[in-house]
């Protein structure tokens, strides 16, 4: 994955050096070599989210002019991780996020924190093909998974922080096929997918566009999605006729899933008006999926012109 340089202005001429944590994550790593490619003076944390005082020391080894939190725990292979770590997972998820925004608050720092948009679930003012999506100002209405849960609690708290910057994140999309964050790298993986349209972030383009938020001061919650939804199909056929044409799948109904996992999951749209009119230049999902995602990994000899 490679991020072009940005032309708006010089990184230290505007006084930025950026504190990041979760350095070892999707995110969080790309993050770093978006720093990279802009000339962005950077570090990444060393403290625990859930130690206080390491954070404040980071704070003043670094003094950065913005910190980015990018940790916390999602599990791995999946979400059900949670269900049977609850303890690291409050303590990642609401502790830490917790301690980073109110030590940002106590230190003045804009804090961006990459949440995730898991916390909904269609529902009939917000029904499958509606086009109706939950917006910023609709508070979470789904529970049923233990990683959910924590996220809605303690996006329900940090909003109240004036100096910081939510991003729900969903489903991400990124060129490195081989990333196992990647959503794409998980559901080719699968013996079955359901079939269900989704919000979706495609990273290579999204990722850039929260350092320039940075950089603008934008605070309070935003649906950090791509405009527009995609199947799980519509997905699979993509990369069946940009990179596997041999790759076949199977669905199941979400009742069939529900047999085979811990947790139950969600399915939904984000309305991304308020990102779109701040950056109109952000490209509808499956446009941006095949322009960041599915070309840069385009097999020509199985594309019929």
């Amino acid at each position: 994955m490679e991020f072009a340089a940005n032309g708006n202005g010089n990184a230290k001429a505007l006084g930025l050096r950026f504190l990041i944590y979760g350095g070892t994550g999707c995110i969080g790593g790309l993050l770093g070599k978006i720093c990279e490619a802009q000339g962005i003076q950077f570090a990444y944390g060393s403290g625990r989210l859930e130690n206080r005082e390491s954070l404040r020391a980071d704070i003043a080894a670094v003094q950065p002019s913005h910190v980015f939190n990018a940790a916390g725990a999602t599990g791995r292979p999946h979400v059900d991780w949670c269900e049977f770590n609850k303890i690291e997972t409050i303590r990642s998820n609401v502790i830490g996020a917790l301690n980073i925004a109110d030590v940002c608050w106590e230190k003045g720092l804009p804090l961006i924190f990459y949440s995730t948009g898991c916390m909904f679930d269609y529902d009939s003012d917000h029904a499958i093909g509606s086009g109706i999506g939950f917006t910023e100002n609709d508070d979470s209405n789904y529970s049923g998974s233990f990683f959910s849960k924590t996220k809605g609690m303690v996006e329900d708290l940090i909003k109240n922080y004036e100096n910081v910057c939510i991003l729900r994140v969903r489903m991400p999309l990124l060129s490195d096929l081989s990333h196992h964050r990647n959503f794409i790298k998980k559901i080719i993986g699968y013996e079955r997918v359901v079939n269900i349209p989704n919000s979706m972030t495609v990273l290579d383009e999204l990722l850039p566009i929260s350092i320039e938020m940075a950089k603008r001061n934008l605070t309070g919650i935003w649906n950090f999605t791509n405009p527009g939804v995609l199947s799980h199909n519509e997905v699979l056929e993509m990369y069946r006729d940009y990179v596997d044409p041999n790759f076949t799948w199977k669905n199941f109904t979400i009742e069939e899933q529900a047999k085979v996992l811990v947790a139950p999951r969600r399915n939904n749209e984000l309305d991304s008006t308020k990102l779109k009119q701040e950056f109109p230049e952000i490209l509808p999902i499956k446009e941006s999926a095949i322009k960041y995602v599915f070309e840069p990994n385009r097999k020509k000899k199985n594309i019929v012109a």
